[in-house]
């Protein structure tokens, strides 16, 4: 009876595929990526954080892309020109359609670039890459014309980090309407299906996209802030790939004849941010614990100190078990802006002491370090590492730390003083670093805009500001240095290091290591 079985269900798959029917349902491909960073928005003009651009770039897309070593390639702009020292003229691809069948036009370009200055309560505004736009005009259906703020060569850099959405959809649209899907209405390869916060997101495949259709008929985004569960869910094969491996897994994982692994060094910056503008800032206390009347970090000497105290070496060797480089600037070598002959303060804690001394602090005082403990690679570990230099030269340092989505909203409300972050430089030059972390605080200009110790120099504001309005590249690289070394040698920041990227995957699955951070689930193949 059972060969007789064999036999017919053998006869039904051979007609089924003499007939060109397909005798089993075919499966859709599917893939779940474990990303380490939460998603505080989908709206993708409302926090300038590589969590949110990493989730946004699947269903949005800029007019300038960038590929993996950061160099410019057309998007949904196919060509882009300076006409004139401020004016630029960007020529949009034709046939481009959004998720809901309507065309891309000039008139999306237009609203997209003026909206970010419309957003409410960003915690770090994308103003900072649009404050150079005196003017955006819509030409004809695919043109649009960019007027600026006199000459500004970085125009191209800021076109490659806003995202176009549709003006139809998000016109009347809240950061809300945006979480719910309501709103989220992009050109991008896949299209928005679901938004659980601090879970998921789930997509499906953008079947009408312009460009190479991406492997995987849906994609789920799994938020898996957590080290230890997030290798587990890999080697479970509950997600088939994931970004940041812990330091402390990547030897094991690299020896898993399961898993492959994936590196790339990046231009993420860590640093230490202070709050050297107040008089009396809300972490610093004396010895006894009572509040200092007088904010010690306004001292350049007191800033000195702390960075002297500090091993980078140690810190990139024992806590981050090599997946990083120690840097004493904003962007690495790869990138414009770079200065060669500016190197990491030594360890030097007799130095540290003698600083303190000079600046009146002879026995130190209490500090508390704030950190996130779920954003970047060994976060919370790094700040205690930290802390505990610090205490070695007379600075009492007890590090409070907390995740990313609270860290992040109580700084842009100017709650800490010393706090541990990090900041990539998207524009793949040192401007955006510099505009966004050291100079001065200006919401007109969109300058200052993550400056969360407000740091304010006018030496490196005037360098900036002529660097910004330079069109020869010679000469605006030397100021864009020129402005770097100001500020780091006044330690209006104190640049830790630079990560490492590393992802791991299931045995098969094959990623395109990039310097940006980013994981894109229509860059995986199999």
């Amino acid at each position: 009876m059972q060969s007789v079985r064999r036999s017919l269900r053998a006869a039904a798959l051979a007609t089924s595929l003499a007939f060109g029917v397909a005798a089993l349902p075919v499966q859709a491909a599917g893939l779940t990526i474990g990303l380490s960073g939460d998603i505080t928005s989908l709206d993708p003009h409302y926090h300038n954080v590589t969590p949110n651009a990493n989730v946004a770039e699947h269903m949005f897309e800029t007019l300038i892309a960038k590929d993996e070593k950061m160099r410019f390639k057309p998007a949904l702009a196919t060509s882009w020109k300076a006409v004139d020292d401020t004016t630029w003229e960007v020529k949009l691809r034709p046939g481009v359609k959004f998720h809901d069948g309507s065309e891309f036009t000039s008139a999306d370009v237009v609203y997209s670039l003026n909206r970010p200055a419309t957003v409410k309560n960003s915690p770090s505004p994308y103003t900072i890459y649009t404050k150079g736009f005196k003017d955006i005009a819509a030409v004809d259906k695919l043109t649009v014309r960019i007027t600026t703020n006199g000459p500004y060569p970085l125009v191209p850099n800021d076109l490659s980090t806003i995202y176009m959405v549709s003006k139809k959809a998000a016109e009347n649209a809240s950061s809300d309407d945006f979480n719910s899907g309501k709103a989220m209405i992009g050109t991008g390869p896949y299209k928005f299906a679901a938004f659980r916060k601090g879970d998921r997101v789930e997509l499906t495949r953008n079947d009408a996209y312009w460009g190479s259709k991406p492997e995987w008929d849906t994609v789920s985004l799994r938020i898996l802030t957590n080290d230890a569960p997030r290798v587990a869910a890999l080697l479970a094969g509950d997600v088939q790939v994931i970004e940041n491996v812990p330091t402390s897994d990547v030897r094991k994982l690299s020896g898993d004849a399961n898993v492959s692994v994936f590196k790339v060094p990046t231009f993420r910056m860590m640093y230490l941010h202070l709050d050297s503008n107040r008089d009396v800032s809300p972490f610093v206390a004396d010895k006894s614990g009572k509040p200092l009347a007088k904010n010690p970090l306004k001292d350049a000497r007191v800033r000195e100190a702390i960075s002297k105290a500090i091993s980078r070496q140690a810190i990139v060797e024992r806590v981050m078990e090599g997946a990083a480089e120690p840097t004493g600037q904003l962007v690495n070598s790869t990138l414009f802006g770079h200065v060669p002959n500016l190197k990491p303060d030594a360890l030097d804690a007799a130095g540290a002491k003698k600083l303190l001394a000079e600046a009146g602090y002879p026995e130190g005082f209490q500090l508390t370090l704030h950190a996130p403990n779920n954003r970047y690679v060994n976060d919370e570990q790094v700040a205690q590492a930290i802390a505990s230099m610090l205490t070695r030269i007379g600075i009492q340092t007890r590090v409070e730390a907390m995740p990313s989505a609270t860290f992040f909203t109580r700084a842009n409300k100017l709650e800490f003083s010393f706090m541990l972050a990090g900041w990539g430089a998207d524009t793949g030059e040192a401007g955006s670093s510099l505009k966004s972390l050291l100079a001065t605080y200006d919401t007109a200009k969109g300058w200052g805009a993550s400056n969360r110790g407000r740091y304010s120099n006018p030496a490196l504001d005037a360098k900036l500001t002529t660097a910004l309005t330079t069109i020869d590249d010679k000469a605006r690289e030397k100021l864009l240095q020129e402005a770097t070394e100001i500020g780091v040698k006044d330690y209006g920041v104190i640049p830790l290091y630079y990560q490492i990227n590393v992802w791991a995957a299931k045995k098969g699955y094959k990623v395109i290591p990039r310097q940006d951070e980013r994981t894109y689930a229509f860059s995986i193949t199999r």
